[in-house]
């Protein structure tokens, strides 16, 4: 296989589907780390009700729109998707939670 290039570097649409493919497996990966940390929750919070927690997401979502601002990405793009991501997670636990 090729070298992946990175986006500005790409100069043919198969570079960059390259490119969006490796990050897409990348993100899935790191998906499979954020959620085994939501099977640690579950184990280890004492009570179900303890699984959502407004405060936490807010912050959440705040440090991950920081973090876009800083990075030059949209933040407001950011903020959605963390918003589904979060509420993803929250699904998730609570499913683990239950299963314990």
């Amino acid at each position: 296989m090729s070298e992946i290039l990175s986006g500005p570097d790409c100069t043919t649409m198969i570079e960059v589907r390259a490119g969006v493919d490796q990050v897409d497996r990348e993100l899935i990966a790191l998906l499979a780390r954020r959620f085994a940390y939501m099977d640690a929750a579950a184990r280890i919070k004492p009570a179900r009700t303890a699984v959502r927690d407004e405060a936490r997401k807010a912050q959440v979502i705040a440090n991950a729109c920081a973090a876009a601002q800083a990075a030059g990405v949209p933040e407001r793009i950011v903020a959605n998707l963390w918003e589904q991501l979060v509420e993803a997670s929250i699904a998730y636990e609570l499913a683990a939670f239950d299963r314990r």
